[in-house]
């Protein structure tokens, strides 16, 4: 299994103001809303609860940052297209998770957790749309695929990977069973890790 950093809670942010200093870096977890994020998460570090999960929808209304040591982190976005919370939560959301990605520096690649039964929506073309500016990779993971059969499983990868016309990279991903959980570690070391100089955003 591939070798992942011990991880802790750095900090959380309400505020652009709030995020911690832009060195290093950092790869973000973003998604909608009861994906599969947080539950993601702690399969990728290895914890069962350092990722906050629930079963309701729009849990995650921070920021939420991990050190994986003194220059590496993690990022847990605010999971978005959740209706049920008011409009101007909403708004907030989006423009939190608008200024982090448009404005962090040490983002070094984004992860969009998508459940693999749903296929992808217009938040996540959205997100995609946002990101694809970015000197950036982009990786999606289809969460859940315990959920579905073989047959099922190897048409939605495909569907996913014919959506994206290789915007970004594709697995499939389950927290229960972890499969491709050894995929996703050494995706998000490779982001962690990359060398090229970052262009000006």
């Amino acid at each position: 299994m591939a070798q992942f950093p011990q991880a802790s809670f750095l900090t959380s942010a309400w505020q652009p103001h709030q995020f911690p200093a832009d060195h290093g870096a950092e790869v973000a977890f973003a998604g909608r809303s009861n994906a599969g994020k947080s539950s993601a998460l702690n399969a990728l570090l290895g914890r069962k609860d350092l990722a906050r999960t629930s079963k309701t929808p729009g849990r995650t209304q921070l920021i939420n940052f991990f050190a994986l040591g003194e220059q590496l982190r993690l990022v847990d976005l605010p999971g978005y297209g959740y209706a049920k919370v008011p409009r101007a939560m909403q708004q907030h959301w989006g423009e939190l998770l608008t200024r982090y990605v448009r404005s962090r520096v040490s983002l070094q690649g984004l992860i969009i957790v998508t459940d693999a039964r749903r296929g992808f929506a217009d938040h996540d073309r959205q997100l995609l749309d946002l990101v694809g500016v970015l000197p950036v990779p982009v990786h999606v993971l289809l969460t859940k695929a315990d959920k579905l059969n073989r047959n099922e499983a190897v048409l939605v990868e495909r569907d996913a990977r014919a959506q994206l016309e290789q915007r970004a990279s594709v697995q499939l991903f389950s927290a229960v069973t972890g499969d491709g959980l050894d995929e996703i570690r050494r995706t998000v070391l490779e982001m962690l890790h990359r060398t090229e100089k970052k262009e000006p955003r």
